[in-house]
């Protein structure tokens, strides 16, 4: 399929050309190219690149499609230069190919397969999205005021075809104990070191109700603690972290409300937007994929459905277990066989 061909080359390019969070104008441009070489308009914000089908509609309702084109910095266990798009016994390896170039791909395959649709029951909106993976100012998110109203979509992210039908969402808190400063020959009945295991334990304390059969319970882990500068210094404050995975049972807002009341220190999340993401396990579009023999999960990572209100599915080509690992790599057979279910998934709504 000359398609299929085409966006392999398409990430081969993409892989070689540094696109980290931020940085991902080359890699926007060589997109753009793409939608230039198919006569297909496009508009751009940022490093965001999005279109719309041709037959677009504005009284139907839209399902996006959307995956990102920007990486994490490649970590020092690699033995390969990360931005070599070698393929070698059929993988193709590089920083992005698994997380998620494959999947931006074979989502862009997928919108020009379909680009020329008569009549379609949901209009396209493809959106390759940058700063995805540190949740940035100018991401999906900040491109939402400017995009058509979406009621459906589809993120790209390496899920071996199998259904995310549930994610997690994220809140980072950070906490401080505060303390009465000194030297450390002194008495000081304020030291807030002293006051750490208090504050663990109420962590080990706090419990949620609702546990989803999808993403398991609400979890909390304590990430960080950072305090003190000098071994004859008490300071005045010790800096904590902790990191609140989500499921679609409570809203942030919830989670933030029993946290800060829990503790007995300061608490303040950092941000409230990276929400849980679900959809219905009876939705047409998770319908559709049951009959192609695909099974639905609960994803324990965060991705731009974080950005959405509507119902939403995650699913791609590749696995997550090789995103963000030393001498990244996807199969080619798996893009191809993503491209192929993803236009068999589409045919049955549309």
């Amino acid at each position: 399929m000359k398609l299929t061909q085409n966006v392999i080359l398409l990430l081969k390019d993409l892989i070689q050309i540094e696109s980290f969070s931020k940085n991902e104008a080359l890699t926007a441009q060589r997109i753009e190219k793409w939608f230039k070489n198919h006569n297909i308009p496009y508009n751009m914000r940022d490093n965001n690149i999005w279109a719309v089908n041709k037959n677009y509609d504005h009284k139907k309702p839209t399902l996006l499609l959307n995956s990102h084109h920007d990486t994490v910095f490649p970590n020092e266990a690699y033995t390969r230069d990360p931005f070599k798009a070698d393929i070698i016994d059929g993988k193709l390896f590089g920083l992005g190919s698994n997380d998620a170039g494959g999947s931006l791909v074979s989502l862009i395959a997928l919108f020009t397969h379909y680009y020329e649709y008569e009549n379609p029951a949901y209009n396209l909106l493809m959106v390759a999205s940058a700063e995805e993976e540190i949740a940035g100012k100018k991401s999906l998110r900040s491109l939402i005021p400017y995009l058509p109203k979406i009621d459906l979509a589809i993120i790209g992210e390496p899920t071996n075809m199998e259904l995310a039908v549930a994610e997690k969402g994220l809140i980072v808190f950070d906490l401080s104990i505060k303390g009465t400063p000194s030297h450390a020959a002194h008495p000081n009945e304020d030291n807030p070191l002293m006051k750490i295991s208090q504050v663990i334990e109420e962590i080990k304390n706090i419990s949620f109700d609702k546990n989803s059969p999808l993403l398991g319970p609400v979890k909390i882990t304590l990430s960080q603690i950072n305090a003190g500068s000098q071994h004859n210094v008490v300071p005045s404050e010790v800096k904590m972290v902790l990191d609140v995975r989500v499921n679609e049972c409570y809203k942030n807002s919830e989670i933030n409300n029993l946290i800060v009341n829990s503790l007995p220190c300061d608490v303040k999340a950092r941000s409230l937007h990276l929400e849980s993401s679900s959809i219905d396990d009876n939705h047409p579009l998770v319908i559709a994929g049951k009959k192609l023999g695909r099974s639905t999960y609960g994803s324990p990572t965060l991705s731009d459905q974080a950005a959405l209100s509507c119902p939403s599915l995650k699913l791609g080509p590749g696995d997550s277990k090789r995103s963000h690992t030393a001498d990244e790599f996807i199969y080619i057979h798996e893009i191809e066989e993503g491209i192929k279910l993803y236009i068999d998934l589409l045919k049955q709504i549309l």
